[in-house]
C-alpha cells in the first residue's frame, strides 16, 4: 500500500529555465571562449556532475560552493571574464524562482498522498520556491541533509526516515534516469519517469508524459507493487 509520494525538484516540478538560468547561460558564453550557448550549458553540467559525485561525508560540497569553484574553474579553463558574485545570485534567484511546470500545481493540489520533494538544491531555496508557488510538500529532503547528493542511496534513505515509510510504501518520480531513477532502485524504491517530450523507454521502468498522468496510477496503485515493474 502506498503511504507517500516522493518527487524530483528541478526538471520534474520546476522548470530547468527562467529568465535568471537564461542569464547566467548567456553572460557566461558572451564573456568567455567557449563556443556557443550550448557548448556552455554542456561543460557547465559535466563540471557540476563531476563535483556532485565526488562530494560525499568529509569532502561534501554544498551546491553554493560548488558553483564558487566551477566558476574559477571557467576563469582558468575557458578565459571566463565575469562578476562571480553577480552570476551566483542569478543562480540562487533561479533554484528559487524558475517556473513550475504547468501540470505542477494539479499534481500537488490531486495527489491523494503526501508529497516529500527530493533535491540536491539546499533546503532554504525550495521552501522559499513553494512559498513563491503557493505549493505545500509535507516534507523537503536536500542533499545538505546527508552531506551527499542524488543518486546516492543516502538521500533517499533520509527522506523514507523523513517521511515515516518503508521502501515498499513509495514511489519517487523524477525526469532523470542517473539520478532518480537509478537513485530510487538503489534504495529499493519504486521509480517513475517523467519523460514530457516522449523521448524515453527504459524497460521495466514506468514512464509518464506528465505529472497529472500518475494520479489515476496512484489510486490505483495495487499492493503487489511488481504490477507496475513489468
Amino acid at each position: 500500500m502506498l503511504k507517500a509520494v516522493f518527487v524530483d525538484y528541478t526538471g520534474t516540478i520546476i522548470k530547468e529555465e527562467g529568465p535568471d538560468i537564461r542569464e547566467v547561460i548567456r553572460r557566461t558564453y558572451e564573456n568567455s571562449d567557449i563556443e556557443s550557448p550550448q557548448a556552455m550549458v554542456a561543460y557547465w553540467w559535466r563540471l557540476l556532475n563531476e563535483y556532485e559525485e565526488k562530494s560525499f561525508g568529509n569532502s561534501y560540497m554544498s551546491e553554493d560552493d560548488i558553483v564558487e569553484e566551477l566558476l574559477k574553474i571557467c576563469e582558468k579553463e575557458i578565459h571566463l571574464k565575469e562578476n562571480p558574485k553577480e552570476l551566483h545570485a542569478a543562480f540562487q534567484r533561479f533554484w528559487m524562482y524558475a517556473p513550475a511546470y504547468e501540470d505542477t500545481a494539479a499534481f500537488f493540489k490531486e495527489c491523494p498522498l503526501p508529497i516529500y520533494i527530493i533535491s540536491n538544491n539546499a533546503g532554504k531555496y525550495i521552501e522559499e520556491s513553494m512559498r513563491d508557488k503557493d505549493l505545500h510538500p509535507a516534507g523537503i529532503i536536500s542533499s545538505d541533509m546527508v552531506r551527499a547528493y542524488k543518486p546516492h542511496r543516502a538521500v533517499f534513505e533520509k527522506a523514507l526516515e523523513v517521511s515515516g515509510c518503508s521502501a515498499d510504501e513509495v514511489i519517487h518520480i523524477g525526469d532523470s534516469v542517473s539520478s532518480d531513477v537509478e537513485g530510487a532502485k538503489a534504495a529499493n524504491i519504486q521509480p517513475v519517469l517523467v519523460d514530457r517530450g516522449g523521448k524515453s523507454s527504459l524497460e521495466g521502468v514506468l514512464t509518464v508524459k506528465s505529472l497529472t498522468d500518475i494520479i489515476p496510477l496512484i489510486n490505483a496503485w495495487p499492493a503487489d507493487r511488481g504490477q507496475y515493474n513489468k
